[in-house]
């Protein structure tokens, strides 16, 4: 059985999924939907920048999902690929909305504006300069979550995504988060900071959850076609209200990647799928279930190899 995998913020690259829109007039007329949809040309960010433009968080999170979509779309439509042995749909944080999308969950339109105005109150939830997020590598969550407890700045600082082991990520209050980095540091304990606009998936977070509840209960959300991974419980749901519960839980809580990855091995899911821009939870896959067969799809030649495999 398979999975198909969406990824998340980090992934997106100054002219992602240009092969497919110069190579497929259903692509170019996806991306012309997308302008038109939220009324912006985010198709000239995503194909030409600049880089600084297509990182700032509004913009970068219905890129992805666009990019993802497209790719998606000329896997199913113009090469036929076998979804029947596909079990899961899973996506990271933003890429969730991706999986939800694919999985006839939610229409093209609705799912963009959604993670447009997402982008947009995680941004704004914030000051900037007053949050962060950390990388801690190479170490047990158990010991960072010690580490944490060793905190006197009485700040937010909280675990945010729960990655792969010996890959997690640290988040909230500026200076709680340089203080833990000095105890890492004594515990000889490796972290980097983040190159990130806003504390992702943490209770800082909690005003763009309020200001998304509602916008996400005023859309209509379909039963989707296959079973949606959450990234708040790592379990599989297919109702639509509870989707819509957890999609805005999603946004103040850790992403529990290594979990569902693991729940998904455990219901004998050998082949891992990823869809769109970059391979990095195909890595993360690698490292959670080393027997596993991860593929990730970035161009044509990704898909006539996938094809020529399965």
């Amino acid at each position: 059985m398979k999975t198909i995998l969406f990824p998340g913020q980090g992934s997106q690259i100054v002219g992602m999924g240009s092969e497919f829109y110069n190579n497929f007039s259903s692509v170019k007329k996806i991306f012309l939907q997308a302008d038109e949809a939220i009324n912006f040309k985010i198709s000239k960010i995503i194909l030409e920048g600049p880089e600084n433009q297509l990182k700032q968080t509004q913009n970068t999170q219905p890129s992805i999902l666009l990019v993802s979509y497209a790719i998606f779309s000329v896997l199913k439509n113009e090469f036929n690929f076998n979804l029947e042995k596909v079990k899961y749909f899973a996506g990271h944080s933003l890429g969730e909305y991706s999986a939800l999308l694919c999985a006839n969950t939610l229409n093209f339109n609705d799912a963009l504006n959604l993670v447009f105005q997402r982008g947009k109150a995680m941004q704004e939830a914030v000051p900037e300069g007053k949050g962060g997020m950390l990388a801690v590598l190479g170490s047990k969550i158990e010991d960072i979550s010690d580490c944490i407890s060793q905190l006197k700045n009485k700040n937010v600082c909280e675990i945010a995504n729960d990655n792969a082991d010996g890959q997690i990520i640290i988040s909230g209050n500026l200076e709680a988060i340089e203080e833990l980095k000095n105890i890492l540091k004594e515990n000889k304990k490796k972290s980097i900071l983040l190159p990130v606009s806003a504390p992702f998936h943490c209770s800082l977070m909690n005003p763009a959850a309020i200001r998304m509840k509602e916008k996400i209960n005023n859309i209509d959300f379909r039963k989707p076609d296959y079973e949606i991974i959450s990234n708040v419980t790592s379990q599989p749901t297919n109702n639509p209200n509870d989707i819509k519960d957890l999609l805005v839980q999603q946004i103040y809580s850790k992403v529990r990647w290594r979990e569902s990855i693991l729940f998904m091995g455990d219901k004998k899911i050998n082949d891992f799928i990823e869809i769109g821009p970059g391979k990095v939870l195909t890595g993360l896959v690698k490292r959670i279930l080393p027997n596993s067969n991860s593929f990730s799809i970035n161009s044509i030649n990704d898909i006539k190899n996938l094809i020529n495999e399965s």
